[in-house]
């Protein structure tokens, strides 16, 4: 469903006020998403800036899983330690647990998947349904994002703050095409620039979001990497925010881990599952559709979604969904092509839809 900028306003006003309940975020927005037109709110920048920022607890309070290795061993089964703290104000565990991993090749018809690196995990145990290559580092073009994404909602920025794009943001890396319809002189507000890189990955929003961070550029980037460290992603390193740099790597087992963590931000749920926004630039209205087919077609019970491309890295994808009651994470890193990226995660999906659940 498209939405105007006027309809995100009243979203956001709306959540704010509902914001002591224990509503969710998505739930609020699905719940009043067809009723724009019935209710009449006041809402100001304020309200948006404290709607933005009320779901992102302090970077030291979000998940931080010790993922020592995601194969499954030789014996058929290794531990994971996760660390559960409190997150977004609901209490889940304050001590370490171990989670058992099962060698999931006992299960019959294993998926066939195109993609050189993925993973399936069980979001909830930490349980690794499905895994390949997950501990190799390779380029992961715009799944970069989502670590510019979280960067940016830890900031607690005013995202009412305009943000003018300038030429500099269409530079990109090594002469990649940086964008095919935002301009030099568009203007939006943080949020909205937010929403375009997660839901349309838009390499000019990315890069503007990173030049006016505190301390510009080389302060975001060092905040990224900050970040993949505290949450353990050891293999991951962070050149730029954008994802147009290949030198932006991770394994799949270390996306694993972010996927999880950006979990915990309502907001980012919301921005990288939004199917359809029409972007309102003064001069023109920029009608964008998410760059996940899964999305856009509704099917599946999408929490968390991303996805990227550049040569170096081949079609990629991340997502947080919820499948029979199981929440589970998808990794896809260096699929061929966008359909078999598809492909790839449909099958998964519906691999996971029929895999009984341990207890």
């Amino acid at each position: 469903m498209k939405k105007s900028k006027k309809m995100l306003k009243h979203i956001l006003s709306l959540s704010v006020l509902l914001s002591l309940s224990s509503t969710s975020f998505a739930d609020l927005v699905i719940n009043s998403s067809g009723n724009s037109g019935q209710a009449s709110i006041n809402w100001s920048a304020d309200d948006a800036n404290q709607l933005l920022n009320s779901d992102v607890t302090a970077t030291t309070s979000t998940a931080n899983s010790n993922i020592s290795n995601l194969e499954p061993s030789p014996q058929g089964s290794a531990t994971v330690t996760t660390t559960l703290r409190q997150l977004n104000s609901v209490s889940v565990s304050s001590a370490p647990k171990t989670v058992q991993i099962f060698d999931t090749s006992s299960y019959s018809n294993q998926p066939s998947v195109n993609a050189r690196a993925a993973l399936v995990m069980d979001a909830k145990t930490g349980e690794v349904l499905f895994s390949k290559n997950t501990n190799t580092a390779m380029p992961i073009a715009s799944i970069t994002k989502l670590m510019t994404a979280v960067v940016t909602a830890d900031a607690r920025l005013n995202m009412s703050e305009d943000i003018t794009l300038q030429q500099i943001d269409f530079a990109g890396a090594g002469g990649k095409n940086s964008s095919s319809t935002l301009k030099a002189g568009d203007t939006m507000n943080r949020a909205e620039m937010l929403l375009v890189a997660l839901m349309k990955s838009e390499n000019p929003a990315a890069a503007a979001l990173a030049r006016t961070y505190p301390g510009g550029r080389p302060a975001f980037i060092a905040a990224m990497n900050s970040k993949a460290r505290q949450l353990g992603m050891n293999s991951t390193h962070y050149a730029e925010s954008t994802g147009l740099d290949p030198h932006n790597v991770s394994s799949a087992r270390d996306l694993g881990i972010l996927v999880s963590a950006a979990s915990q931000y309502g907001l980012i749920r919301q921005f990288s599952t939004t199917a359809h926004y029409d972007f309102n630039l003064g001069y023109r209205v920029l009608k964008s559709n998410n760059t996940n087919a899964l999305v856009r077609n509704g099917g599946w019970n999408i929490n968390i979604s991303k996805t990227g491309y550049i040569n170096e890295a081949g079609r990629c994808v991340v997502m947080h969904t919820t499948v029979n009651n199981r929440p589970a994470v998808v990794v896809l890193l260096g699929a061929s092509t966008s359909q078999a990226r598809t492909n790839d995660a449909t099958n998964l999906l519906n691999w996971v839809s029929n895999l009984p659940k341990r207890i």
